[in-house]
């Protein structure tokens, strides 16, 4: 019995519990990262006088440090370890983060944004493979999909702090730039008590350090696998990691679908969800109507997220990813045409438009967040181990090109014709990323075999 199989037949135990947790709070900070930029954003509007250009470069500047580490970490992460380069990223961006709270002017808080960037970008990929490699097969997308959920609780912090510590004095946001010092400490404890890859271990030819972690595992569900059990060991062999390996012909239909997957989704959710509390903020909301409002749509991700860590295990996770891409398009277009609808129901009335308004944007985060969490258990399954954090990096890094560019995008689209056109486009790219999606290979319930 191989490592691999003995930990696809382990039930799910306080070991994996404390694998998923650890890398969930990183994954939380990440996103209360990401969140508050959007919450500052309205802040400095107001504060330093920006202007809408000048507003979707500090939006976009942290996504163009992203792609860089996106790519660069999976790399890494083939070669080092998934451990090392997850701990690395957190102590980057949260130091970064920290200094950026004593920013004295736009161009040095641009500077440590692409710092910030870079640390992030790298740290997302790195963490789903790690956690998706020691997940039993078959609740594997669950576990992947309940790592990604602590997304919508990073993000759901960043919204509190938005929402309580912000406006509550011109220093609010410095403040709320502070906590993101965080992660720089969480990767003291990263670094020390998760456990490394037992698939990248082997690759490596690290055996003993690969028997040392499985019967780890094992202990924690109760089970000793006698020695006669036990595969015989084989030599590790020199693997090629690289981008190239991506676009060899087993590998180029996956590639191109999961790319344009991640493209399209980065596209429509940064460009919605990191503008909106300013757009509100110029649209007539009051700064603190504008968080509320944020606060509110932020809690369906929640659900969503439940109901995806579900549905990837029963349907699949091709068909749960299509359904809730489709789901986004749908909440999308809703918030497009709001504002006709609660005219229609009750003209002139402010507050109908305002609940018409929160519940379509409840629609597409729930639906949007439900996504990600199945984009992020396909992602690793679809490549080999000596190449599954690469791959996974390439993707991420690909979608942060989308990621980059939708807030450079907003303040055009929404000159040419406001908020309808500019969901109505979200629509579209939520569209296009679910028809994509459908190319995707399904592994629901089979081992990360070396395809």
């Amino acid at each position: 019995m191989t490592r691999a199989q003995r930990l696809d037949r382990l039930p799910f135990t306080r070991r994996h519990g404390r694998l998923l947790y650890g890398s969930g709070v990183g994954w939380a900070l990440d996103a209360m990262d990401v969140g508050l930029i959007s919450f500052i954003m309205a802040a400095l509007a107001r504060e330093w006088s920006l202007s809408n250009g000048e507003l979707s470069l500090l939006g976009s500047i942290g996504f163009v440090g992203m792609a860089l580490g996106a790519s660069l970490g999976g790399l890494l992460a083939d070669r080092i370890g998934r451990r090392h380069v997850f701990a690395l990223t957190l102590l980057v961006y949260g130091l970064a983060t920290g200094l950026s709270a004593l920013s004295v002017g736009l161009v040095m808080l641009l500077a440590l944004r692409f710092v910030v960037g870079v640390g992030l970008g790298a740290e997302l990929p790195v963490a789903s493979t790690l956690v998706s490699e020691f997940a039993p097969s078959r609740i594997r997308g669950r576990v992947v999909v309940a790592l990604e959920s602590f997304w919508a609780v990073g993000w759901l912090a960043a919204a509190c702090v938005g929402y309580f510590l912000v406006p509550a004095s011109d220093a609010g946001w410095r403040w709320a730039l502070a906590l993101g010092a965080i992660p720089a400490v969480w990767a003291i404890v990263v670094r020390f008590h998760l456990p490394e890859s037992v698939r990248f271990l082997e690759a490596k030819g690290r055996h003993a350090e690969a028997e040392a972690a499985v019967v780890d595992f094992e202990a924690s569900a109760g089970i000793v696998t006698p020695d006669d059990e036990k595969a015989d060991e084989v030599p590790a062999e020199p693997a090629k990691v690289g981008w190239a390996e991506l676009w060899r012909p087993r590998f180029r239909r996956t590639t191109v679908a999961l790319w344009i997957t991640w493209f399209a989704v980065n596209f429509a959710y940064y460009g919605a969800f990191i503008w909106l509390p300013t757009l509100l903020s110029q649209n007539g909301m009051t700064l603190v109507k504008s968080f509320e409002f944020t606060l509110v749509m932020t809690l369906a991700q929640l659900p969503g997220y439940a109901v995806a860590a579900v549905l990837v295990e029963v349907w699949g996770r091709r068909a749960t990813l299509a359904t809730f891409l489709v789901g986004s398009a749908v909440g999308a277009i809703a918030f497009a045409t709001a504002p006709q609808l609660a005219g229609a129901i009750a003209p002139g009335s402010a507050s109908v438009g305002y609940t018409v308004t929160l519940a379509a944007a409840c629609v597409l985060s729930f639906f949007n967040l439900g996504a990600w969490g199945a984009l992020y258990a396909v992602t690793p399954e679809v490549y080999p181990t000596a190449m599954r954090a690469t791959g996974s990096g390439a993707a991420t890094a690909f979608g942060r090109i989308a990621a980059m560019g939708a807030p450079l995008l907003v303040p055009v689209l929404n000159g040419w014709g406001g908020l309808p056109v500019l969901f109505v486009v979200f629509g579209v790219a939520f569209t296009v990323a679910a028809l994509a999606s459908l190319a995707l290979p399904e592994y629901r319930g089979e081992a990360l075999a070396e395809r």
